[in-house]
């Protein structure tokens, strides 16, 4: 018997019993395909199957045994129940998930978005980019560059340590997706968390927009030009199941790579398979109630019924939070300070309560530049130097101890640095990065650590990302 849909006006909910087991037909040649996820890679080349690297653990679905069937006229209900006996389908409503990108580890996140962004409370423009280093209260430092290696324009720390789109909801434009630097683009937000002392990226994002990055890294879409839509549909079904039911991490309940479900953003996007997901929007497996861990894998013979009751299984649907990724935006205020009318760094506003020009550090030489590992800002002036960072404030220094700080520094000093008298120095060396596992302690990198890189020039950017 197949499943059918039913409608209940009283609930959100559908669930029904999926109980078809039609025997496998035999394999057929196709076209080229590479299969990869929870499972591992496949090529079907015309009269063989080959892996590439592996058929993957043969659990669940089998993604060529629902290719063969949906050209043989299986619906995406006819597959799923054939490989998941004893399943119900049921119904969920529009949810989020926090994927965790794994090539991101150990990096700061630094985004951009073409038609700009939210981050710490602050709208940023077309190109600005944040870079983000969480920070052990569950929060970030945020520094805004004008593009990912430009001018420092503003730096700050926030505890919500994600950016966003500048529009809420799920299939924003493309301009308003963000960009890593020197990497791919994602829909939803990015931000930072720390996992012991370790950095991580987190995508936190709608599950259709998730969706529609990962089918096309599991399927090719153009299946749907073969005949086997339905195997596309089955396919999102299966893999919105099994990330819902994930519970990975505190700060993410899934991953990017094959070890979860493989999700390159939005670089591999196609409609035909975005299509898929839509025909299938907030459609479920479940166990007993209870969102069903739907593996599945490249299995090349076709596969085999599962024991469904072997799979872990989530939360149930009517458990789940229904949300959308949205920036926490600050009420308008009507006495907004001369800082944030202008736009001022810190950096800026300590010159400027110092006295400005005619202060004893004179005039502005250069623009504001990125300490060693981003751990505040610095600028130059003709008789001294203004350091910023996220445990001191704003601080003036003498050019010795910029010297200390950024080694690289030397050759940028003006003819006024030599003989000139100490101006205010901190009682201690200037702590530069706060060590995540202990909020007190700090770290003077040495020289070898040093990067001292003007913001301007090159800065190192986080790893791709795919």
């Amino acid at each position: 018997m197949r499943a059918k849909t039913e409608t209940n006006r009283n609930t959100r909910r559908r669930t029904v019993p999926i109980v078809k087991t039609v025997p496998l037909p035999v394999l057929v040649s196709g076209t080229v395909l590479a299969l990869t996820g929870a499972i591992g890679l496949w090529q079907i080349l015309p009269g063989q199957i080959t892996p590439t690297v592996g058929a993957g653990h043969g659990r669940g679905m089998s993604q060529v045994g629902a290719f063969e069937n949906a050209q043989a006229g299986w619906s995406a209900e006819d597959i799923l129940g054939h490989y998941y006996p004893g399943a119900d389908l049921g119904q969920i409503g529009p949810t989020t998930i926090g994927v965790r990108l794994q090539a991101q580890d150990d990096a700061t996140l630094d985004t951009f978005a073409a038609a700009g962004a939210h981050v710490a409370g602050r709208t940023i423009g077309p190109g600005e980019a944040a870079h983000l280093t969480p920070l052990p209260d569950g929060g970030a430092n945020v520094v805004v560059t004008q593009g990912c290696d430009g001018e420092v324009l503003w730096q700050d720390a926030t505890d919500d340590p994600f950016v966003y789109p500048l529009g809420a909801g799920a299939g924003r434009p493309a301009d308003e997706h963000l960009t890593l630097c020197g990497g791919t683009g994602y829909r939803g937000a990015l931000g930072v968390a720390l996992d012991g002392e370790s950095y991580r990226t987190v995508n936190r994002v709608d599950l259709d927009d998730y969706l529609a990055g990962v089918l096309p890294a599991e399927m090719q879409a153009n299946w749907a030009d073969q005949g086997a839509f339905e195997a596309l549909r089955a396919q999102a079904i299966a893999a919105r199941s099994y990330a819902l039911a994930e519970s990975r991490y505190a700060y993410a309940q899934t991953c990017d790579t094959t070890d979860c479900q493989a999700y390159p953003g939005t670089v591999k996007e196609d409609s035909r398979t975005t299509d898929a997901v839509a025909a299938t929007t907030g459609t479920v497996l479940l166990r007993d109630g209870q969102i069903l861990r739907s593996e599945y894998s490249a299995a090349p013979d076709g596969g085999r019924p599962a024991d469904i009751e072997t799979f872990e299984v989530g939360p149930a649907p009517d458990e789940l939070v229904e949300t959308a990724p949205a920036p926490r935006l600050p009420e308008p205020q009507p006495d907004l300070t001369i800082e944030a009318l202008a736009g001022e760094s810190v950096i800026d506003t300590e010159y400027r309560r110092i006295g400005g020009p005619n202060s004893v550090v004179g005039e502005p030489i250069g623009p504001e530049m990125l300490l060693p590992q981003r751990a505040g800002t610095y600028r130059m002036y003709t008789n001294g130097v203004i350091v910023a960072t996220q445990t001191l404030g704003a601080q003036v220094v003498d050019f010795s101890t910029l010297l200390q700080l950024v080694p690289d520094a030397g050759d940028q000093l003006p003819s006024t640095a030599s003989g000139r008298p100490r101006l205010k120095t901190p009682p201690a060396p200037v702590p530069l990065v706060v060590s995540p596992g202990d909020p007190q302690a700090v770290q003077i990198p040495s020289e070898a650590d040093v990067l001292g890189e003007p913001i301007h020039g090159t800065v190192p950017g986080p790893h791709d990302g795919e």
